[in-house]
């Protein structure tokens, strides 16, 4: 695995010795994920620090009736260090992670990762920071939740997309929609024929194509 890699996700990474970041290299591995795949949950062990080269996670937690809220998606040259949450003392509800898309990853293990991390304060530091600043996405999320409508919530999910992919097809179902933003399927399937009446999104089986980008936006 080449070091720019790392170099580029990981702040810390020019304050290692050259020992640390040999053993870095040394340990990591390249995995692959399936869309649909379980990436890390409570009872998998703790899995490491996770690299997206390619693909989206999606980091979401389960409510007792079952219902799914994502919190954020980590995207290609983005970490999660949530997956090697044993490390994380403040991390005390369960975090689940899944492939979004098929995923192309590097993970650093737990075991190589942690002693660096006690020995190294700029490690630490910088984890902590890294998780801090992903729970700024889950207040965003959850103040999406509790004081938008489901119709702005699904057109700001639809533009994000939409700027990310590059294009005007999305390959999303609704139910994946439904999960993005924290809502039931019935009322995504609502917005989504009043969008359709509107002219705004043609709705296709596993696919969603916006027609007109400036209606789009006017809903944000």
């Amino acid at each position: 695995m080449e070091e720019s890699i790392f170099a580029e996700a990981y702040p810390f990474w020019g304050r290692l010795s050259e020992e640390e970041k040999e053993n870095i290299l040394q340990s990591c591995a390249e995995v692959l994920y399936e869309k649909g795949a379980q990436v890390h949950r409570s009872d998998m062990g703790c899995k490491g620090a996770v690299l997206v080269l390619s693909g989206v996670l999606r980091v979401y937690i389960v409510s007792e009736e079952g219902r799914e809220v994502t919190l954020f998606r980590i995207h290609k040259g983005e970490s999660c260090v949530l997956s090697a949450s044993c490390l994380l003392d403040s991390i005390q509800f369960d975090i689940l992670i899944e492939a979004a898309e098929a995923v192309r990853s590097v993970v650093i293990p737990v075991s190589v990762l942690h002693p660096i991390m006690e020995n190294n304060p700029y490690v630490g530091l910088s984890i902590y920071k890294q998780v801090t600043e992903r729970f700024s996405d889950v207040m965003w999320m959850m103040q999406q939740i509790l004081f938008m409508g489901a119709d702005r919530r699904v057109a700001i999910f639809l533009w994000d997309e939409m700027a990310r992919e590059g294009h005007m097809v999305l390959n999303m179902t609704q139910d994946e929609i439904a999960r993005n933003i924290g809502s039931a399927r019935e009322v995504v399937s609502k917005v989504m024929k009043y969008l359709s009446e509107e002219g705004i999104v043609a709705v296709k089986r596993g696919k969603v194509e916006i027609l007109d980008k400036g209606k789009l936006q006017k809903l944000l």
